[in-house]
């Protein structure tokens, strides 16, 4: 059996506000290798310096390792081959985004979640275009290997030139929710002035999530759904035009992950149709809480959602009636999507990860 090697992972993410996709990748990461226990190699975090207040980093149980720079010096440090000390002692470097360093004589594998900056570029601004493609070029220049969440990604980081020996496919998991908070989403959803059923959809408010069509088409259907539920909107606000106001649009902005979780629960159906996207946490944390999912192509549903072209107004409306009022068509969504939902565990996305750094 081969040696358990010593990992370092990189959990910066986990200090930012608000929290990102990423952030819930690195968070059940480390989750599926508490879960692993004796199966797990040595493991470490590694972070920027913390700042006032509670660290995040601290109730995961795993050694904490702090660079004596914040977390945007460490990132811009990292750049420019520099600040690799806080990664000293790893036998492997586990970079959970593509912001690392790239330490001498020491593995580094690197989650590429997405080629977004690519697909669709004008949905980035250009200062995050242009670090995306260098942070992408000293990945395919020094990665031992390149983590990717789904077989969609894995062709196009090979049709970008990184050998296809170099590129493993490892799904992400989906039980990572906490017991849901129903007294705070009440609450929340009080303070909204939503008293009825309503649909949700979550996801930061920038161009690449599509919130523009979704919200035009949820305008169109309003008056044909069985009552003019609302359409609530979890998130963060991202960048980008502002989105005009929609009546029945409720803006909820970022909420724990307990109300979260509740919140899934409680919807009629959830919708998400990005334009592009490299895996998908929502739609299969919504199928986890026995919710019906409208969504746009994506790896993450399998064939377990209502799926619409992102660019097509009228078949998001259609869906949009159909996930949350045709009760038939509804069960079925629910019954497919726990099954894909118990599909992906974290406990198996971490046993791929470790198969992947003893290799290394």
């Amino acid at each position: 059996m081969a040696e358990r090697p010593r990992v370092t992972v990189i959990a910066d993410q986990l200090r930012r506000r608000p929290t990102s996709g990423i952030a819930t990748y690195v968070r059940g990461l480390l989750q599926g290798l508490r879960a692993l226990g004796d199966g797990a190699p040595p493991v470490a975090v590694a972070a920027g310096r913390t700042g006032a207040g509670p660290d995040p980093l601290a109730a995961l149980g795993f050694p904490v390792r702090a660079s004596r720079w914040p977390s945007l010096v460490l990132s811009r440090l990292w750049d420019v081959g520099r600040g690799a000390g806080v990664l000293a002692g790893a036998d492997v470097v586990h970079a959970t985004s593509l912001a690392t360093a790239y330490p001498r004589g020491v593995p580094v594998s690197v989650a590429v979640h997405d080629l977004a900056w690519r697909e669709v570029p004008d949905a980035f601004p250009g200062r995050g275009r242009r670090w995306h493609e260098r942070a992408f070029r000293r990945c395919g220049d020094r990665a031992a290997a390149v983590v990717v969440p789904s077989e969609r990604t894995a062709s196009l980081v090979v049709d970008a030139g990184i050998p296809v020996e170099r590129v493993v496919v490892i799904p992400h998991g989906c039980d990572h929710l906490p017991i849901a908070d129903t007294a705070g989403a009440e609450e929340l959803l009080a303070s909204l002035g939503v008293g009825t059923p309503y649909l949700l959809s979550v996801s930061a408010l920038e161009p690449r999530k599509n919130l523009a069509r979704l919200m035009e088409a949820y305008g169109q259907v309003r008056g044909r759904l069985p009552e003019p539920w609302p359409l609530v909107v979890v998130g963060p606000a991202g960048w980008g035009p502002s989105l005009a106001p929609v009546p029945g649009v409720k803006l909820a902005g970022v909420v724990s992950d307990p109300v979260l979780a509740a919140l899934y629960a409680g919807a009629r159906c959830l919708a998400y149709v990005p334009l592009v996207e490299g895996w998908g946490l929502p739609p299969v944390e919504a199928m986890a809480a026995c919710t019906p999912v409208v969504a746009s192509p994506m790896p993450s549903t399998g064939d377990a959602a209502l799926e619409v072209d992102p660019t097509d107004v009228e078949a998001i409306a259609h869906a949009l009636v159909v996930a949350s009022g045709d009760d038939r068509r509804r069960s079925e969504l629910v019954t497919v999507g726990l099954l894909r939902a118990r599909e992906l565990t974290w406990e198996a996305a971490a046993r791929g990860h470790v198969e992947t750094w003893t290799r290394l």
